[in-house]
């Protein structure tokens, strides 16, 4: 902008709507992340809310319903914290959120009036840790930026096995990116204080790269016109500021601006046709405005705007949903703790909501991609159709070709009826990655933009629905702790160290068995109906005479209890009926044929008296405990087994090994495995169970970077490999397997985790269906499960299990929250086997018979089957005022205000409070202010006279060790107590002239005031600085007189 050259936009008014066109009923927390905390499309609003940790974002309508009213309503989006969203541009309902879950997702919106979305579109897992950032690409479809902790990716949503670039790696936090907007360029600011300029399609590396900002807080960075970014962060100082760079020259900045002293960070909204740039800062109550110049003034203040309540957030509303007619040239959306305040900048005109001012709306960029993210790779730079804002005059942008897309099975389409957009997805107009195959700095740096992988046959463009599957009814599954009451606390000398294979502790409906660090392998039996504070005295025990490797209930009886010990024995114990009453030396029976230590043991699940053992000897033994002997013995395994599982039908046995297999044996039939295939590639662990009414196996373990992996196959062709796999998080422990057949739903954890996994399996695409996780509040040392009868179906709880602590045992309950909770929930609760009573006798099983277990349902008599409850008759949401106001004439109304009115006055005759004060003299009372004024000013004088002596008396010491200059130099630095070289940097003084001086002590002096958040203390620094440069000058003088009168003489 030509600073001779008045800009039109120089009286833009920012107008705060009033209260009743708020978005109230939002509960905005305040969480760290790098994101904005809102972002609105034409259409919609989406916000970060304060409910389920962060995870869910709260979505409102950008204009009121007929009623004037807006609907808010929740999506569960993550897991963790939703860090960062983003509206697609060329999609009003295509939205795009990332999370501390380490995972993105595209969500396909509908109208808040109607049911939210249940599952995304897409899921895209980087592996890449907590993810922070998330931004569409300007000009392509599909194409988005993903900011991971310390590097940006870039990801075709076409293909979801690996993203498209890995670029460089960043020194510290990524603090923010952005899009150049032609799509060319890619812009990152860190906390390592550089500025990077990517070309993601050239190199992996930065094109240019500079350290220019001078605070490692938080930073924000903005693509404004041509070649020119913008960022906002702090100064040395801590000031905030904004700052013109040059890209192309990142060493130093065109031009700046300060804002003042404060902690909230600066959220900067550029709009390019206008050039206004918006600032608002976190915590604050005021947001700027300014106009942005390529030249000379760089930024020019528009205006200053005071809002009622501090901010969380901001957001600008695109260009095609203003309001053209009322001169409306950009609007913001505030978000505060509990409302959404709408602010219109507007430009002053006459005719205004009359006619269409064309000068103040150039042509802006339109709703319709330019190219897809295969095109955009191959190195297209294509740019966006533009529009026109002219109401009068309707824009029509061409319409991308239309595809034929295939019919969803698991999915659900957008429904006009519904509210949902049925516009076609950008998602699927093209995959690139059918073009590139994914690249990271190790084995692509330095590609030149030529280079260009050729496309491959196996991938192709398909739509989200097909790829999408099913959803779980159990993804808001929500666990808790029960009472303090129900806990069974002061447990002591616990033995935390039990073997990997082992669960560590277990339970039955009646009593808890935990093994002790004591000599002797003793173990403790706590029974569950004494709950409560144990004594702090010694408790009788099972003295096990070794050390316990694993241990498990009998299924069948609540008072068997099998020990497998390291001297390669099992020890099966009795326990009296009310518990332990005195020490158990001697075991019920005694096993052994094991010639090595042994790694678990396993009950049949519907025979009674059989029992599995695996061990060192690198076999599996089954044992009849009625006969008291060996029955089978099962070889071919290679190295050390991890973990045995019994199929639901008791026919088969599975077994995963260190060996990289996975076995399954018919014990009955055959000592060699029947079937056999790969396992988890890792070699740390692993744990096996039946899933899917025993068609497939559920193996829990690592892959080959450690990482912990669930992999799912099928028992019928094991050979044929895992038929899906998902990773869950990096961790040293085994997750520990606990499914419910019921449901579908496995609930996975590890010693020493404080996070419990649950996720939904299915016999289709998409196979793992996460579900919402639980936390307990410290690391827990092992958790099991108690059986289905012990749930409380009142509360729909789905399971129930114990967590063993260092000192506790907590029951924790796993509910469906639902609403009609008065209603047997039978969707949830189908009739469950009976699996605390033996199907089969040990002689009967191996005689070869089979058998399985009653099922009985859980449905309490005096409870109604929710799908027979009576159906309710819909109900409006919003009622008629009528409802609430009743009719009145005016004349009532006139009557009830005047009473109201007459109430308040009160009694005329009564004396006002401040008639009983007694007064003073006019002449004392001005004596007393004089003095209030005197001493007010001798305060004021100590204090700085204090700093100044105090500031002067810690410097002094300083400057006499850093002073290197001539004799007169140092002597004033010895004097002032400062040295010429500290004396310039407060002052920010490069050339020593008496103008610069005086104009940046002027400047400093006022910014450090104590009535704008200033200290006497740095106004004292600010003088003692003025004062030694001020004498430097008298010497420089000085000594220049003195060397031209020795050069005359």
């Amino acid at each position: 902008m030509n600073r001779f050259k008045t800009s039109k936009f120089k009286n833009t008014t920012p107008k705060v709507a009033k209260k009743d066109g708020w978005i109230n009923n939002v509960r905005a927390g305040s969480f760290s992340c790098q994101g904005n905390h809102i972002k609105a499309s034409s259409k919609l609003v989406a916000f970060n809310t304060e409910q389920a940790g962060g995870g869910m974002l709260g979505l409102s309508s950008l204009k009121p319903a007929s009623d004037g009213q807006w609907t808010v309503t929740h999506i569960s989006c993550h897991s963790d914290l939703v860090t960062d969203m983003d509206f697609s541009p060329f999609d009003e309902s295509l939205l795009a959120t990332c999370s501390g879950d380490e995972t993105v997702k595209l969500w396909r919106l509908c109208d808040p009036e109607l049911q939210p979305p249940s599952s995304p579109e897409l899921t895209l897992r980087p592996g890449q840790g907590r993810l922070e950032l998330v931004l569409f690409h300007p000009t392509s479809s599909g194409l988005l930026a993903v900011g991971a902790t310390k590097g940006p990716l870039i990801w075709d949503t076409g293909r979801q096995d690996a993203p498209l670039a890995v670029l460089e790696q960043h020194g510290d936090q990524l603090h923010s990116l952005s899009w150049k907007p032609d799509g060319s360029l890619l812009a990152s600011s860190c906390k390592d204080k550089m500025l990077r300029v990517f070309d993601p399609r050239a190199q992996l590396t930065p094109v240019q790269s500079a350290k220019s900002l001078q605070n490692n807080k938080d930073s924000r960075i903005l693509w404004a016109k041509d070649d020119l970014l913008l960022t906002t962060g702090f100064d040395m100082m801590r000031s905030r500021e904004v700052r013109l760079w040059d890209s192309r020259k990142l060493s130093s900045s065109v031009g700046s601006a300060s804002l003042g002293t404060s902690n909230g960070m600066l959220i900067p909204l550029f709009d390019e046709d206008t050039g206004l740039l918006v600032l608002a800062g976190k915590g604050d109550t005021a947001i700027d405005c300014f106009e942005v110049s390529a030249s000379e003034p760089f930024f020019s203040q528009v205006s200053h705007c005071l809002t009622d309540i501090s901010t969380r957030g901001a957001a600008v509303v695109p260009k095609v949903a203003l309001d053209v007619l009322s001169c409306e040239v950009m609007r913001v959306l505030q978000l505060t703790d509990g409302c959404v305040v709408p602010i219109s900048y507007q430009v002053p005109r006459k005719n205004s909501n009359q006619e269409f001012h064309e000068d103040l709306y150039p042509d802006t960029v339109g709703t319709t991609p330019a190219m897809s993210a295969e095109e955009w790779w191959k190195g297209g730079n294509k740019q966006v159709e533009k529009v026109g804002l002219n109401p009068n005059k309707q824009h029509k942008t061409k319409a991308a070709p239309a595809k034929k897309k295939e019919p969803a099975s698991g999915g659900s389409k957008g429904d006009p009826a519904r509210g949902c957009s049925t516009s076609s997805s950008p998602l699927s107009t093209g995959s690139s990655g059918s073009a590139a195959a994914s690249r990271s700095p190790s084995s692509t740096s330095g590609l030149s933009s030529s280079f260009l992988p050729g496309p491959g046959p196996s991938q192709s463009a398909r739509p989200i629905p097909v790829m999408l599957g099913q959803t779980s009814k159990f993804r808001h599954i929500q666990g808790a702790v029960m009472h303090r009451d129900t806990h069974i606390t002061n447990l002591r000398g616990l033995n935390l160290t039990t073997p990997g294979e082992s669960n560590g502790f277990c339970v039955n409906r009646q009593r808890v068995a935990v093994p002790l660090a004591i000599s002797g392998g003793q173990i403790a039996i706590c029974e569950r109906s004494q709950r409560g504070r144990l004594p702090d005295t010694a408790l009788p025990t099972i003295q096990n005479s070794v050390n316990v490797v694993d241990l498990t209930w009998d299924p069948f009886n609540t008072h068997r209890l099998a020990v497998a010990g390291d001297d390669a024995k099992i020890r099966v114990w009795k326990v009296p009926e009310g518990g332990l009453k005195e020490t158990l030396t001697e075991p019920e029976v005694l096993l052994q044929g094991h010639t090595e230590k042994i790694y678990s043991i396993e009950f049949h699940p519907l025979a009674s008296g059989i029992l599995a053992s695996s061990s060192y000897d690198l076999t599996v033994r089954l044992w009849n405990l009625e006969a008291e002997e060996q029955v089978k013995l099962l070889t071919g395994h290679q190295d050390q087994i991890f973990c045995m599982a019994w199929s639901p039908d008791g026919k088969l046995l599975a077994t995963v090994c260190k060996d990289g297999k996975v076995r399954i044996y018919e014990p009955r039939k055959s000592t060699a495995p029947v079937q056999e295939g790969a396992g988890p590639e890792g070699h740390r662990g692993a744990r096996v169970v039946w899933v899917c009414e025993g068609k497939y196996l559920l193996v829990s373990g690592f892959d080959s970077r450690s990482e912990r992996r669930l992999c799912l196959y099928s028992a019928d062709s094991l050979s044929s490999g895992a038929i899906a796999a998902t990773n869950i998080d990096t961790s040293p422990s085994t997750l520990i397997p606990f499914y419910d057949p019921d449901t579908s739903v496995v609930i996975l954890t590890a010693k020493g985790d404080t996070r419990v996994h649950i996720y939904e399996i299915a016999t289709e695409e998409p196979y793992f269906m996460e579900c919402s996780s639980f936390n307990s509040a410290e690391p827990h040392k092992g958790l099991a499960f108690l059986p289905k009868s012990e749930c409380n179906v009142r509360d729909v709880e789905i399971a129930v299990g114990l967590i063993l602590t260092k000192t506790a045992v907590e029951p924790v309950a796993f509910r469906v929250p639902r609403v009609k909770k008065e209603f047997f929930q039978d969707d949830l609760y189908t009739d469950t086997a009976v699996c605390w009573e033996p199907a089969l006798t040990a002689s009967g099983w191996l005689s070869g018979s089979n058998g399985q277990h009653r099922k009985i349902s859980l449905k309490p008599k005096d409870m109604t089957p929710v799908s027979e409850a009576p159906k309710e008759a819909p109900v409006r949401k919003y009622l008629p005022s009528s409802v609430y106001l009743e009719e009145k004439t005016d004349e009532q109304k006139k009557d009830e205000l005047l009473s109201a009115m007459v109430a308040k006055l009160g009694n005329m005759d009564d004396p006002l409070p401040q008639d009983s004060f007694e007064g003073v003299d006019e002449d004392e009372w001005a004596k007393y202010l004089a003095q209030i004024v005197v001493m007010g000013a001798q305060v004021v004088g100590r204090a700085f006279a204090r700093a100044l002596k105090q500031e002067f008396a810690a410097s002094q010491a300083a400057a006499q060790a850093r002073n290197s200059a001539g004799q007169h130099s140092a002597a004033a630095s010895s004097i002032t107590g400062m040295s010429l070289q500290e004396a310039q940097q407060i002052l920010h003084v490069c050339e020593l002239t008496p103008e610069a001086i005086q104009k940046n002590y002027e400047h400093l002096f006022k910014v450090n005031d104590k009535s704008v958040g200033g200290s006497f203390y740095l106004q004292s620094k600010v003088v003692r600085a003025k004062e030694r440069l001020d004498e430097e000058l008298s010497i420089q003088t000085q000594d220049k007189q003195q060397s031209h009168q020795k050069t005359e003489t």
